[in-house]
């Protein structure tokens, strides 16, 4: 086993992972992570389940504001998407990352259906900014880049002398390849308005693409278990799983996480599902192969007399981590990776995790995620209760597959545990 997937597995693994336009949406859609949290923040303290804060916040008028915080920041994630993911794909080509990620936005920009209004002017819808323009973002990012790099390699640019202070040199630099791309979206721009494809919106042109397919694995149960199952697959090689698969189906998540916010905060029903919190917060508790199970199998196995020095020994050091969602101690002090023997439970308890959930929050058992996306490293518990912006079903869920997840993890621990005794006992003689 070990020869195959070192010899066969490996090297098809880490091609997969080592992909430019992977990394690039990877990384480009993370530079939006951060307003995403903080919008989740203001999100949260302006509808907190508690009707005497509610009524504070209305009475004094704060509600708009907060709501207005809210916007500005999901309502964003398109746009830094953009930039973000060409100025990725351009630095792995060792270019200038900055202009290519400028010429993105704009590019963005231009392609993104204008609202007109006698009195306000002409305006840009939020949500096209926000995450239903992901699609747009991706497709923008990363063939702007290619472009910008093709014309920089093949010297199609303006140089100015050394002694021009560098920050000037590029921006001249990108003027050529700059207007090149502008001018090549602004031609796709008025294609599709004149044609009428999609009602004249490309956003809408590439949902009907991307949105059916992507959806099915990102959307659905059945999707979202062949997921978990490559994510596990990959990290069992010591490949990053979730930089691998995560990064095609992110952008459905968080358009199911946003379509989710806007539905609460409209008071309406949940439309989704499977989000971005439903999957960190509820299948992934503790990180891939929702480890915190196997660490609290760990820990318990730790306590007995008969203990392996072993165990002992890395019980501390994977549980402390392991609350907060940080796996790599298991991963490659016990190891996880590529240890034959717990395949099974690292690809079993995640979707556990993820089946139970799901019809818990499909039956109304737990309340489905509002929208809020928790930080990565948010203990369970806690995070179940902010997801479901205040439910105590959310945690009590995450308890309960918590239980599963050890009671799954222990028989294959114990396995483990005989051979670190076996080899222990050896060595004393």
């Amino acid at each position: 086993m070990n020869e195959f997937i070192n010899e066969k597995m490996m090297p098809i693994a880490a091609r997969v992972s080592q992909n430019k336009i992977l990394v690039a949406i990877r990384n480009g859609i993370t530079l939006a992570l951060p307003l995403i949290i903080v919008g989740s923040l203001l999100l949260i303290i302006s509808s907190f389940p508690i009707d005497a804060w509610v009524e504070f916040l209305t009475k004094h008028g704060l509600v708009d504001i907060l709501i207005k915080g809210v916007d500005g920041t999901f309502g964003i994630m398109g746009l830094v998407a953009a930039f973000g993911i060409a100025h990725a794909l351009a630095v792995q080509y060792d270019k200038d990352g900055v202009s290519a990620g400028i010429i993105s936005v704009a590019s963005f920009l231009i392609l993104t259906p204008h609202i007109l209004n006698e009195e306000a002017g002409a305006g840009i819808p939020v949500a096209y900014m926000g995450a239903k323009g992901l699609f747009v973002a991706m497709v923008v990012g990363i063939i702007s880049a290619y472009i910008f790099t093709w014309f920089i390699n093949h010297n199609i640019q303006i140089k100015l002398p050394e002694s021009v202070p560098p920050a000037v040199a590029k921006s001249f630099s990108a003027l050529i390849p700059g207007a090149s791309i502008i001018i090549m979206w602004l031609v796709i721009y008025a294609i599709i308005q004149k044609t009428g494809i999609a009602s004249g919106n490309i956003h809408d042109l590439l949902m009907q693409i991307f949105g059916g397919p992507l959806g099915l694995l990102g959307g659905t149960l059945g999707g979202t278990v062949i997921s978990i199952i490559l994510v596990s697959t990959f990290w069992f090689m010591g490949i990053h799983g979730a930089n691998v698969v995560n990064s095609v189906i992110m952008p459905i998540w968080l358009m199911n996480t946003d379509a989710n916010r806007v539905a609460f905060q409209a008071g309406e029903e949940l439309p989704h599902i499977i989000t971005q919190p439903f999957m960190e917060s509820f299948v992934y508790m503790g990180g891939g192969g929702a480890t915190l199970g196997l660490v609290i199998a760990i820990a318990i196995t730790a306590l007995k007399k008969n203990a392996s020095r072993v165990t002992k020994g890395i019980a501390p050091l994977t549980l402390a981590p392991g609350i907060f969602n940080i796996n790599e101690p298991a991963m490659f002090g016990l190891p996880i990776v590529l240890n034959v023997s717990l395949i099974i439970p690292f690809i079993l308890a995640p979707v556990v995790n993820a089946v139970v959930t799901y019809f818990a929050m499909a039956t109304g058992l737990v309340h489905g995620t509002v929208g809020v996306v928790i930080p990565w490293t948010m203990p369970p518990i806690v995070s179940g209760f902010l997801a479901t912006g205040g439910h105590i079903s959310g945690s009590i869920i995450q308890i309960i597959c918590l239980v599963l997840n050890v009671l799954i993890y222990l028989p294959f621990f114990n396995v483990v545990e005989r051979q670190n005794r076996k080899n222990e006992a050896q060595e004393e003689v």
